[in-house]
Order: C-alpha cells, then sequence, then structure tokens
C-alpha cells in the first residue's frame, strides 16, 4: 500500500484496490491503519454527482519504509572533504555548522527559565533532529542526565569524529556559561545511548 501512495498517490480507495486486486474495504482499512500512523493522509475531491472522493497520498513520515542515501551520501562526502579540504579543514567546516546549530538551538532556549527548562527545549529540538532524547535524573547522584537514545548520523559519526566533539561543545554553549555537559555514554563507544551528565558549577 505505501508503494502505491508513493508511485500513484493521491489516488482513490477504489481504484487503489482495483489495482492491488482486494475489496476497497481492505484497502480503507489499511488506509486507515497508514493514517493514524501519520503515514497516509487524504485531500476530499468534490465530484459532480455523489460525495466527494477522498484522494489519498503517503505523508513524509512513510519515507522511512523506502531506501535512504542520506547515509551512504554523508559518507562519502565526508571522505571526499577529508581528501580536499584535511582534518583542518573538515574541522572549520564543523565549527561554521555548529555556529549556526547554535542560533537556532538559543532561539528555542534562552527564555527557558530553568536548567531543566532548557534540557527539556533541547531534548525536543534534538527529538526532532532523529536523535529520541529525554531528560532524566541520575538515581546515584540526582543529577540531570541527557539522554539520546538514537543517533541518525552516527556512519558519518564513525568516519568524522569531530561531529561528536562538536555536539559537545554545542550543549555546553547553548546551557550556559555555569552549565558543565560531560559525555558519560557514547554509541560510537559500543552503549547502547548517548548521555550526558549536566551540572551547575
Amino acid at each position: 500500500m505505501r508503494e502505491l501512495l508513493k508511485r500513484e498517490g493521491p489516488i482513490s480507495a477504489d481504484s487503489a484496490a482495483e489495482r492491488l486486486a482486494i475489496t476497497a474495504m481492505a484497502v480503507r482499512q489499511h488506509l486507515y491503519a497508514m493514517e493514524a500512523d501519520g503515514e497516509a493522509t487524504y485531500a476530499a475531491e468534490a465530484r459532480p454527482r455523489g460525495r466527494p472522493v477522498k484522494l489519498w497520498r503517503a505523508t513524509r513520515a512513510a519515507d522511512s519504509h523506502f531506501a535512504d542515501s542520506h547515509s551512504s551520501l554523508a559518507t562519502d562526502l565526508i571522505v571526499q572533504m577529508k581528501k580536499a579540504f584535511g582534518e583542518e579543514g573538515v574541522d572549520r567546516l564543523l565549527k561554521l555548522r555548529n555556529a549556526e546549530l547554535e542560533k537556532t538551538y538559543r532561539a528555542k532556549m534562552d527564555r527557558a527559565p530553568s536548567l531543566r527548562a532548557k534540557l527539556d527545549a533541547l531534548a525536543r529540538i534534538r527529538s526532532a533532529e532523529g536523535y529520541m532524547a529525554d531528560v532524566r535524573r541520575d538515581p546515584e547522584t540526582g543529577q540531570w542526565l541527557f539522554v539520546e537514545n538514537h543517533c541518525p548520523i552516527c556512519s558519518a559519526a564513525r568516519l568524522c569524529t569531530g561531529l561528536c566533539r562538536e555536539e559537545l561543545a554545542l550543549f555546553n554553549r547553548v546551557l550556559g556559561k555555569n552549565i558543565r555537559v560531560e559525555r558519560v555514554s557514547h554509541i560510537l563507544a559500543g552503549a547502547g545511548r548517548c548521555a550526558y551528565r549536566v551540572t551547575e558549577t
């Protein structure tokens, strides 16, 4: 169903049923399930006679089920940048990238009234970027832990450790001068998630 919507959408349930050689009722069940998951949406189109027809299409959320070459593109670009600019050149590019990220993050975080509020805002930003971030208390010390349960740029980070270094520097800058951020768990080191201990100094 996803492939049909991707290739031929917007498409009606009746037309989809005809192409898939199944009943329209079965197609509608699939479509409503996909809609509930955020993977399909429709627009109602008026017809000369009868009720409007729902024309279905796949959303961007359905893209995760299809081939994605971003990872290989990113790693290829890193390899070529190292050849063209050397390690120092790549580091300069990463710092420029992080300067832009810092502006974006600060616009959403600087007005947060407390460290917890800033961490929550950072978690929302990073989750939107695919990191599945959350904020926890360290059960042993009571200090804040900022946790990223997924790394959407893992392949690139393996080739370019500067990405992880600049990420840590970025967190330190956007959380404030009196805040220290320390990485205590790292996916690239074999951990299940990246975790950062956040303390007020």
